[in-house]
């Protein structure tokens, strides 16, 4: 902002932090680092929030500070839920065809032992097929006695 006699080189730059906020029990856990657990924390209620900010933090809860707070809080919630929502879809997406592709072993070997075929072979075919290891294609032949 405003007018620089600086080449930009030396102050348009990006930089990250991580700041590993730690435990409530931990040695450095105070000033900053208890701010933002606080602020950050998912497991604490709104008015939790304020009573912490306002007797730790000597930061006086305004209706609209109180109103932010709450508000911030409501949106923590409604990503880790959305997270939550996101990841069961995935899970159960994944597991559907996993199950799948576990029937389709567990049929072709049984049709394989039908065809009285013999145990290195199923391993080769099967190995060809779904781009396994034999100590995972003997795992399913052992559920398959």
């Amino acid at each position: 902002m405003g007018n620089v006699k600086e080449e930009k080189r030396h102050y348009d730059l990006m930089a990250a932090i991580m700041i590993c906020l730690g435990h409530a029990d931990g040695q450095n856990y105070a000033g900053i680092l208890k701010l933002l657990d606080v602020l950050l924390s998912t497991d604490k209620k709104p008015e939790e929030k304020c009573h912490i900010l306002e007797h730790d933090f000597s930061i006086e809860m305004t209706q609209s500070l109180e109103s932010e707070v709450s508000l911030m809080c409501n949106l923590s919630e409604g990503v880790e839920r959305r997270g939550i929502e996101k990841g069961f879809e995935r899970g159960i997406e994944k597991g559907f065809k996993r199950g799948i592709e576990k029937g389709k072993i567990y049929g072709l070997i049984e049709a394989y032992k039908d065809d009285k075929l013999p145990e290195t072979e199923i391993i080769v075919r099967l190995q060809k097929k779904f781009s396994m290891t034999e100590d995972e294609i003997r795992e399913y032949l052992k559920e398959c006695v």
